[in-house]
């Protein structure tokens, strides 16, 4: 488990990703709405113009994920969770929370949430 003296990193760490993250999201669906407003009149121009659009908001959704990850990181730390695995209370690993601060699982429950198979033992 992460104690309160070795959180304070994360959490700087944390809050310095949320305002990152914030302002990239922000940009995206700027850019996005600005795709629409510049459209030229021919179809071929309104047609990148709504995939370039498209692209930036599917940029700012993806951003919006992280960023809400993040926030409920920072919840965590505020209700003295952070560092459990939610799935079961257990610590999650330092080197996973260093490449991952905002992850809520171990890195078993990470896998098994995203579909990844556990090495199967084979018995002879």
């Amino acid at each position: 488990m992460i104690t309160s003296v070795k959180i304070e990193p994360f959490k700087e760490r944390l809050l310095a990703l949320e305002k990152e993250m914030t302002a990239r999201a922000d940009r995206a669906m700027a850019a996005g709405r600005g795709e629409f407003m510049d459209v030229a009149h021919d179809s071929g121009d309104a047609s990148v113009a709504n995939e370039t659009a498209s692209e930036k908001f599917t940029e700012a959704e993806l951003d919006s994920v992280v960023l809400q990850q993040i926030r409920d990181a920072l919840a965590r730390m505020n209700d003295g969770t952070f560092g459990k695995c939610i799935v079961d209370g257990k610590p999650i690993q330092a080197k996973r929370l260093e490449a991952v601060p905002w992850t809520p699982y171990c890195l078993e429950h990470a896998n098994r949430a995203a579909g990844t198979p556990r090495p199967r033992r084979t018995t002879l």
